[in-house]
């Protein structure tokens, strides 16, 4: 169908938690196929609904070359005891990257365009990306995780950019 235009940090879509898909209907199948032109370019491992300023619970991935999606997504596992640190980003705040803590494992479901359940989980940049998008539907970024000082810092980088253009 489309790629979209990504929507960046102030936009207040990205702010705002998605609704449940109640019906899946053309324009649910129309949004599921942007989602999945649009996360389909290098560097683009996951993108959410709101993302592309479509407040609905749905998202596609491309991780280790494997596209998909998954509508009215929710975490229903994490590992408790193993977690991952790494540099994060996320195409709505553009060329900024920071530590995040993440669970290693995280496991999701959902349903896919005929209603049926659909369960994906996985471990390190799967996990990740899964908790990340999961978080965009409920209105977070991942900077809402970030450790207090280095919260402070990115915030104050946005700041930085935001006046500058």
């Amino acid at each position: 169908m489309a790629v979209r235009e990504i929507r960046v940090i102030p936009d207040p879509v990205l702010r705002t938690p998605c609704a449940e898909i109640t019906e899946i209907d053309d324009t649910v199948r129309s949004l599921v196929q942007d989602l999945l032109d649009t996360v389909d370019d290098d560097g683009r491992a996951g993108l959410a609904a709101n993302q592309i300023g479509v407040s609905l619970r749905a998202f596609s991935w491309n991780i280790e070359d494997e596209i998909g999606y998954v509508l009215n997504p929710r975490i229903v596992d994490l590992s408790e005891d193993e977690y991952q640190e790494g540099d994060e980003g996320c195409l709505s705040v553009p060329g900024l990257w920071f530590p995040t803590r993440r669970a290693w494992y995280a496991k999701v479901e959902g349903v896919d365009l005929d209603g049926n359940k659909v369960v994906i989980e996985g471990t390190e940049l799967m996990a990740r990306c899964l908790q990340h998008e999961c978080d965009h539907l409920d209105g977070m970024l991942y900077l809402d995780r970030l450790e207090r000082a280095t919260r402070k810092k990115a915030m104050r980088t946005i700041r930085e950019q935001l006046y500058q253009d």
